[in-house]
């Protein structure tokens, strides 16, 4: 049974890291006293896994982070829980195809082992990364994912600012152009959200809802709290 935690971002204005999710972090890690850190969408890996220990430490969860070599596999294996930090989507997704690493996490995840992710993290959680707000700064070997659920996911979603003078694409124009290549629900997940998964049932929760995003139809409202079981349906 799937246990999803899909953040859409990890730090919330005003707070510090993870701080406005963590009372939910928790939650889905109950009876869990040690986590699997995937660090690969930042540069600075060491650094970025020193910061996610000490907060994880504060609430007495050890951290390990995932290796690239020939351990990441048997760290996988053994994992109690994954959290998969933001950053760089195509960077975390060639990381992963490179290592070999990308089949036995989803295998691990779908198996039961909690998944917990944000920004980048939660783009890995669909089908592709083709909704990513990222620049393509490698080039993976495929846009395909991890596909613990059926839709896309956008985080970090902004709405249409109708005051804006700017003249570039608003993002709900971006996810209007995919969807007219491609025929799949798209999330776009607000600053303060995540989606909780726990087996066929789906929730949003956090300080803001979703926008839901469908070929051929106006985009739909769901607020913090409302169910995504239908879109887990697929």
């Amino acid at each position: 049974m799937r246990r999803l935690l899909l953040l859409s971002n990890s730090t919330q204005h005003g707070g510090g890291y993870l701080d406005h999710a963590m009372e939910e972090i928790r939650a889905r890690l109950d009876g869990i006293r040690r986590v699997l850190f995937v660090p690969f969408a930042l540069h600075d890996r060491a650094g970025y896994a020193k910061k996610f220990r000490q907060r994880l430490g504060q609430e007495g969860i050890e951290v390990d982070e995932l290796a690239v070599d020939g351990a990441g596999i048997r760290q996988v294996e053994g994992a109690e829980a994954f959290f998969v930090g933001g950053g760089n989507t195509f960077r975390l997704l060639r990381a992963l195809q490179v290592s070999r690493l990308l089949g036995p996490m989803r295998q691990r995840a779908l198996a039961g082992v909690p998944y917990l992710g944000a920004s980048a993290g939660i783009n890995l959680a669909g089908p592709t990364i083709r909704t990513t707000n990222d620049m393509p700064i490698v080039e993976p070997l495929g846009f395909d994912a991890l596909g613990l659920v059926p839709f896309q996911i956008n985080p970090h979603y902004l709405d249409p600012d109708p005051g804006s003078t700017h003249m570039g694409e608003t993002r709900e124009q971006r996810l209007a152009e995919f969807l007219e290549e491609n025929d799949r629900v798209v999330v776009g997940l607000r600053e303060g959200g995540w989606i909780r998964v726990d087996g066929a049932r789906g929730a949003l929760g956090g300080l803001r809802g979703a926008r839901i995003f469908r070929r051929g139809a106006e985009p739909e409202e769901r607020a913090a709290g409302a169910p995504l079981d239908d879109l887990l349906a697929g």
